[in-house]
């Protein structure tokens, strides 16, 4: 009969990342040079130890940490943006002029909200990287020592007994026949049972059995070091938003040169020649208001807005147990349209439980299956004996996920003793127990269902309950019985009675509650699934049934899948859950994903998920997962619930559908920034504002009320291409309010007014114009966003009247007709710009690129 569980093969799942050992016996050069160099009987010798210390060959693994404190500083603050800033605020400080440097709150500001949230997800996750095996035992001058494991050395000889983990890269050297755990490392959820001469990776840990393992790689040549150093190369995760923000940036810089050399120009001959503004002092006006000018041009208020946005949502987030490491990973779930689940750790917990048991009678006759949860309403030996395997103090994980289930006999019993017994072994993938006399008198067996019913024909009933179990995904495991007791002496040459089957167990990985809900959620939302997995295609297919996945059969074995990316993305159009995925394929799926034009989500918890969540457009970590894992994720699910994403999607739509509101309002204002000073520098007029005066316009018609919107609640699914979107409108929009703020300036002056007079006049044209973007940006209209522009509006009043705040943004009220004309030609720029609003939706972004 077929084996309960499929047949494992050597894969080359890790050493086809980077070169590490796996199951596969060492090369005989390497065996010969073990066997050399330590006794696996004494270990290494003191003076062996000191000589490995000194020469490096020590166990220090680097810090886990995926960004330093130095890294999140210059990505926040050597930027360009920030560069032309920090000029301008030095030229008016220079000059004695503070007040005029308001604006560079905008750019501190938005350095200090990135370094904290970013410094803030740093030191979370250095704490939860701190989740590693602390102390091993080792062979050394021929005894146990416990030692640290930062003191390993190369060709120690170290112990491993069930529940240790595996510190460093080794070979055994010895075995009583040990089951390794490698699901972090390969996905693989089956412990693997190795033997002398195989390889060890770090990272994996002890299910059964023991072994000494020879220490072959330590420190950072280790498997899960060096997956780690690579894993941990830092990237800022793909932001449409910071994108189209860094283009604005690259446009306006590489016309920042020209321009500044033309506004500085126009300033000086507006004020009689360079010659004559040096030798009057004037030129400390020209120069004000070329800055003025400058920094006007620059959007940094949107990228204020866009920082505010993303750290509240952060913020948020982290209520609810999800860790942002970077700012616009918000944005990034919103964006994804391909989502990538890991099966062990994410899809499911991890762990083994029992789910039904079914009793056999003594002709051999199955009854109905009894699920685990009723177990303690049945009765009778097998389950006494069942519940001794589940509360044996060295149970292995598949006995273990019986105790829950059923009570421990020894309980009911005091008395009650076994005469031998016979531990679980891979080799024979059985466990055996013995009782000399009671209830449960003779040898109980619990093993593989091909390792204990021999004669197929006297048990066709329980061949094909097993063969049922395993076709739906799950592994069977047979409880038999024989009167015979079994001998110290029998259990000491592991000979077996010959026994009757009396239970069938079926047991399978438990899938978290909240998996089909959410995955049913994302496929609602037009996001299409791909479960990934190290596992056997029959496990992973059924459990993405489980999950409501569409698939009949299998999982397809991705031992079949192509190298070349065309073919392996013509497999991944027809094939949505993939089995016996190595990292390197996992990385390789992510690319031909994203070749294809998706933009890709990944989830995972173990090391060999790591590499694929780095290449992905987003990738998401679970709390309980590997250190390297969390390092290179841009989420964390600190509790692990994969029902916390439709909440990141919900925040990241909020974000890019609340940015792309305001967005419209800066790009206006940097659009008519840009105009304005190109215009006045070109006709050599004076520059009609201070930037104090922009300071005061920016915060009423931009800066105060964008706040308030970009944190309203907005559902609106993302759109891509919002750049070019917001440029349809806002191009048009700015030139207008460029063009109307000239008529009004050169109106002003032609009436003989004071300079101060006309700037005011400037500034009302301006925030009457402003004002009316700001009421396009709202809509549809609350009362909320009504209110918002009615405050707005006041607050002008205020600032143009009340003497304190007016004689410090140096503004004067012109006459009465002047304020007439002001306001009348504010209005009538205010009707194009609601011409353009109409008209923007209607203009294809080709147009856009090529005018």
């Amino acid at each position: 009969m077929t084996a309960d569980t499929p047949a494992r093969t050597t894969e080359p799942s890790t050493e086809a990342v980077i070169g590490a050992p796996t199951g596969a016996a060492v090369g005989e050069v390497e065996q010969q040079r073990l066997l050399t160099t330590t006794d696996p009987r004494t270990g290494l010798s003191d003076a062996e130890v000191a000589a490995r210390v000194a020469d490096g060959r020590v166990n220090r693994i680097p810090g886990a940490s995926s960004r330093s404190l130095w890294s999140i500083l210059q990505a926040n603050l050597f930027t360009l943006f920030n560069l032309v800033i920090a000029v301008c605020t030095v030229v008016l400080l220079v000059l004695g002029r503070w007040q005029d440097a308001l604006f560079s709150f905008a750019a501190i500001s938005n350095v200090v909200i990135g370094v904290v949230q970013e410094y803030s997800a740093k030191r979370k996750l250095d704490r939860l990287a701190l989740l590693h095996v602390s102390r091993s035992t080792v062979l050394r001058e021929g005894e146990q020592r416990d030692i640290a494991m930062e003191q390993l050395v190369q060709d120690d000889i170290l112990l491993l007994r069930r529940g240790d983990q595996v510190p460093a890269d080794g070979v055994i050297v010895e075995s009583t026949g040990v089951d390794l755990d490698e699901s972090l490392l390969t996905g693989e959820s089956e412990p693997q049972l190795k033997h002398v001469g195989d390889g060890v990776l770090s990272g994996s840990a002890v299910s059964s059995g023991s072994a000494s393992v020879q220490l072959t790689s330590v420190g950072g040549d280790s498997f899960a070091a060096r997956l780690t150093a690579e894993a941990r190369r830092f990237s800022l995760v793909h932001s449409e938003l910071r994108s189209a923000l860094d283009r604005v940036v690259r446009w306006i810089s590489l016309a920042l040169i020209p321009l500044i050399a033309i506004v500085l120009n126009g300033q000086m001959q507006a004020r009689g020649g360079w010659q004559a503004a040096i030798e009057t002092g004037a030129w400390e006006e020209a120069v004000v208001l070329a800055v003025a000018a400058i920094s006007a041009s620059v959007p940094q208020g949107l990228i204020l807005m866009t920082s505010i946005a993303f750290a509240v949502a952060a913020v948020k987030l982290a209520r609810s147990q999800v860790l942002v490491q970077e700012l616009a990973a918000v944005e990034g779930l919103a964006r994804v349209d391909v989502i990538c689940l890991d099966k062990t750790g994410t899809l499911t917990e991890g762990d083994i439980e029992l789910l039904d048991a079914t009793p056999v009678d003594a002709d051999g006759v199955v009854a109905d299956a009894v699920r685990a949860d009723a177990l303690h309403l049945q009765s009778g030996a097998w389950l006494a004996a069942l519940g001794w395997f589940g509360h044996d103090p060295n149970a292995n994980p598949t006995a273990l996920a019986v105790r829950p289930h059923v009570a421990d006999p020894s309980i009911g019993d005091p008395a009650l003793r076994t005469s031998s017994q016979i531990g679980f072994s891979s080799a024979r993938r059985l466990s055996a127990v013995a009782f000399a006399d009671g209830a449960l008198r003779g040898t109980w067996i619990l093993g593989a269902p091909e390792s204990l019913v021999t004669e197929e024909a006297a048990h066709a009933a329980v061949v094909e309950r097993a063969l049922e179990t395993a076709a739906m995904g799950r592994r069977a495991l047979v409880l038999a019985h024989a009167p015979h007791p079994l001998s110290p002496a029998e259990a000491e040459r592991l000979e077996l009675p010959e026994a009757r089957p009396v239970a069938v167990l079926g047991f399978g990985e438990h899938v978290r509650d909240d998996a089909a809900e959410t995955l049913d959620y994302f496929r609602d939302q037009g996001v299409e699934v791909r479960i990934i997995s190290g596992d056997h295609p029959r496990t992973v297919g059924a459990v993405a049934r489980q999950v409501g996945m569409p698939l009949v059969g299998d999982a397809f074995d991705a031992r079949h899948l192509p190298s070349d990316p065309e073919a392996l993305a013509t497999v991944l159009v027809d094939h949505h859950v993939l089995a016996r995925v190595t990292p390197g394929q996992k990385r390789g799926i992510v690319e031909s994903l994203q070749a294809l034009g998706h933009t890709v989500a990944m989830t995972g918890d173990g090391v060999n998920d790591a590499l694929a969540l780095k290449t992905a457009d987003l990738g998401i970590a679970m709390g309980e997962g590997a250190a390297a894992t969390k390092a290179v994720a841009r989420l964390v699910l600190l509790d692990g619930r994969f029902s916390h994403l439709p909440r990141v999607v919900d925040e990241g739509r909020q974000v890019i559908a609340n940015i792309e509101r305001v967005s419209r309002i800066f790009l206006t204002k940097t659009t008519y920034a840009f105009t304005m000073a190109l215009l006045f520098g070109v006709l050599l007029l004076q520059y009609p504002f201070l930037p104090r005066q922009l300071s005061a316009t920016d915060g009423l018609t931009i800066g105060i009320p964008a706040f308030f919107l970009a944190l309203m609640p907005a559902a609106t699914r993302y759109v891509p291409g919002f750049l070019f979107r917001s440029l349809r409108f806002t191009v048009p929009s700015g030139v207008t309010v460029a063009v109307a703020i000239l008529a009004t300036t050169i109106l002003g002056r032609s009436m003989q007014l004071d300079e101060r007079q006309v700037q005011t006049a400037a500034v009302l044209a301006l925030t009457v114009a402003g004002l009316w973007v700001l009421g396009i940006a709202c809509r549809p209209f609350t009362p909320v966003r009504a209110l918002i522009i009615v405050v707005m509006v006041a607050a002008l009043m205020v600032a143009v009247t009340v003497p304190l705040i007016r004689d410090f943004f140096e503004f004067q009220l012109p006459p009465a007709d002047m304020i007439g004309w002001a306001v009348g030609i504010g209005l009538a720029a205010s009707a194009l710009i609601e011409v353009w609003h109409r008209l923007a939706p209607k203009l294809p972004p080709a147009v856009v690129r090529t005018t």
